[in-house]
């Protein structure tokens, strides 16, 4: 892991060219004045150091000692790229209307279990996307030593904060408990399971004392980069997307349903991010990617489905919505499947097959759509803002 003083300091210096600061010049010596009997004149300060350009190929993922504050040249473009998407597919919460699901939550319309539904799905999303954003910020970033990664890393961390307003917005719209939606985590077995699944993983990246630099320690914080992306944001989610959108596709709770979706493409994108930095990762360190290793990761993604499962067993203990927990095992074998053919390891459920192919079209929302005619709010640009 790089501190603050390998971030901004070039990796080398030419032979000859010496650094000389302020600390090297005597007590009671400035430059131009006499103090004492001690006199020096700038003549004596050594010229100022230039450093080296940075050059493509001085750039790694982990472990470089290249200036990360310097963007470009770019290394990782895809990096740069799924920043500007991201940018471009901003989105916030007071934008979507729900007058509809206000009317609705307050009418006899919805059953008590597509009420369980949607509560328990809040309980466990108001504290995943607060896991998710402290985990990039207080660990990730800290030790992905490229700069347009990093650049990516921060739009990341805005999003989940967006997220995490997002379910604010509907806990508070609905009128609901917030002691008991957002104590879930605590109170909730099969959300408390899934969060304790994950908490070592982020201590891991969040542990001030952790650095990157050795086989062991580099093998760690892949492992956690693998947890986060291809379990907690690859498969946690994906029980409680499928059920708030589906009763999106029932047009019950359509504000809700809509923020999910924006939330689902926002997700997909960190997704995929995420594995990219694990392939780079794997590609500039092969040595890390063991069979024993493989295995390992393959057994939390075994681990990750089990604890998903129970949470779908939880959330919709009978049948709601024409789906059904059975459904929902086969679809998180599948997903699960899919995140191991993305990383490179041998998939966990042969002939798994996807019972919601509809998700894929909720996946690639664009962003021309106008919030399903219900946007309210629009954005001022600076010159028409009031200051007084």
């Amino acid at each position: 892991m790089l501190t603050f003083e390998d971030n901004i300091k070039p990796s080398s210096l030419p032979s000859g060219m010496l650094r000389t600061t302020m600390l090297d010049i005597p007590a009671g010596m400035v430059a131009g004045h006499q103090t004492g009997d001690a006199r020096i004149d700038s003549s004596m300060l050594a010229a100022p150091v230039k450093a080296l350009r940075i050059r493509v190929e001085d750039k790694r993922i982990i472990n470089c000692n290249a200036d990360v504050n310097q963007l470009v040249p770019f290394k990782y473009k895809w990096a740069w790229e799924k920043y500007l998407a991201a940018c471009a597919n901003h989105w916030m919460p007071q934008e979507v209307n729900m007058t509809a699901d206000i009317a609705l939550w307050k009418s006899d319309k919805l059953s008590n279990d597509e009420r369980l539904l949607v509560k328990r799905n809040l309980g466990f999303f108001t504290t995943a996307d607060s896991l998710a954003a402290n985990n990039i910020v207080l660990g990730t970033y800290r030790h992905i030593s490229n700069p347009e990664c990093r650049q990516y890393l921060l739009r990341q961390a805005f999003e989940e904060a967006i997220h995490t307003h997002a379910y604010q917005y509907i806990v508070e719209s609905l009128g609901l408990d917030e002691g008991e939606i957002f104590n879930m985590y605590h109170e909730v077995p099969s959300i408390r399971a899934k969060d304790e699944f994950l908490l070592p993983f982020i201590d891991t990246l969040t542990n001030p004392a952790f650095k990157t630099g050795s086989p062991e320690a580099d093998r760690q914080l892949l492992r956690s980069l693998i947890v986060f992306a291809c379990i907690m944001e690859g498969l946690f989610f994906y029980v409680g997307f499928v059920q708030i959108l589906a009763l999106g596709r029932q047009n019950k709770m359509t504000g809700a349903a809509e923020q999910y979706q924006y939330i689902l493409r926002d997700e997909s994108m960190h997704l995929n991010f995420g594995v990219d930095v694990i392939n780079q990762i794997k590609m500039e360190n092969p040595h890390l990617w063991t069979a024993e290793f493989r295995e390992e990761v393959r057994g939390l993604i075994q681990k990750g489905v089990e604890l998903e499962y129970a949470y779908a067993e939880d959330t919709m203990p009978r049948g709601v919505l024409g789906l059904n927990a059975t459904m929902f095992k086969e679809y998180l074998r599948f997903i699960a499947n899919r995140r191991c053919q993305q990383i490179g390891v041998d998939v966990l459920y042969p002939g798994a097959t996807n019972p919601f192919p509809w998700m894929a079209e909720m996946i690639d929302l664009k962003k021309e759509k106008n919030f399903f005619e219900t946007r309210v709010t629009e954005y001022q640009t600076g010159g028409a803002l009031s200051w007084d």
